[in-house]
């Protein structure tokens, strides 16, 4: 079973749990519930028991795999603590991050369950930044972290939606808007894409790879026939000039908007990226 059977079983999961808990008489769906809870006490029980017959390599080989590690957190059973699996995560994005901002601190975790992060970049307040910490560093961190309920960064705290007794949440490896794609693009290239009906623009700097809208915001023309010349892409219409790395920062003419910068993040051998409000096909 691939991670897309996966992913498809779990979210059917998840919908006939929510019927049976929408429409089943109150003792019907407890009943439901206390099957749940007993069919996976006695899995987590098991895979208890067969980790401890394994050397601390062979387990680490074991979470490195998305679905085993989802197992884990979900019965506790992870070889890692909550602080380490979120600095992890930044450390995934941090590529990322870095073209768009000057870095990021893991603070720590309150009682509350919300995980504390500190931005230093250069373009806060900037689409790109806003973007990139809601999108790319939330999904990371509470991903890597199922026991957090919400993640603040400067400020900005964005909670998880609101779940039923009956969720499985550590068996989704997708939160909406993430969509699965394929990079092509050699260095100093770019490549143009559509993704959920969106034209994407991803540019390829000697090895990073960051995506935007394919939408010039001075003239609306695409920009994947533009010029890009180490960092800096020219619109092939107006000539307006953007900083690819740092966030899509217009250089020329001078106040021009910045690019829309879309989240892109490494995904097993492929990648994702993420298109805000839009459901993941």
């Amino acid at each position: 079973m691939d991670r897309h059977d996966v992913q498809a079983l779990s979210e059917r999961i998840d919908v006939l749990l929510d019927e049976v808990q929408r429409r089943a008489e109150p003792a019907v769906a407890g009943q439901v519930e206390e099957l749940v809870r007993a069919v996976l006490t006695l899995h987590g029980a098991g895979l208890g028991q067969l980790l401890n017959l394994l050397d601390e390599p062979q387990v680490r080989q074991l979470a490195g795999d998305d679905l085993v590690a989802g197992l884990l957190l979900l019965h506790d059973l992870h070889p890692d603590d909550v602080a380490t699996r979120i600095q992890h995560a930044l450390d995934d994005v941090r590529p990322y991050l870095g073209s768009h901002a000057g870095g990021i601190d893991y603070l720590g975790i309150d009682d509350d369950g919300v995980v504390h992060l500190s931005l230093q970049g250069s373009c806060d307040g900037c689409p790109g930044s806003t973007a990139t910490v809601r999108l790319t560093v939330e999904n990371a961190v509470l991903d890597a972290a199922p026991e957090a309920i919400a993640v603040d960064v400067a400020g900005m705290v964005k909670e998880k939606e609101p779940q039923n007794l009956l969720t499985i949440q550590p068996f989704r490896p997708h939160r909406d808007g993430w969509h699965q794609l394929d990079l092509v693009p050699p260095p100093g290239q770019v490549q143009h894409l559509t993704v959920a009906d969106l034209d994407v623009l991803v540019a390829n700097l000697d090895g990073t790879f960051l995506a935007y809208r394919n939408n010039c915001p001075m003239c609306s023309s695409g920009l994947h026939h533009g010029q890009l010349t180490g960092d800096r892409l020219i619109c092939p219409r107006c000539t307006a000039e953007y900083d690819v790395r740092l966030a899509g920062r217009a250089l020329t003419p001078e106040g021009a908007p910045p690019l829309e910068a879309l989240p892109l993040l490494p995904e097993g051998t492929g990648w994702k990226v993420a298109i805000p409000g839009v459901q993941p096909a």
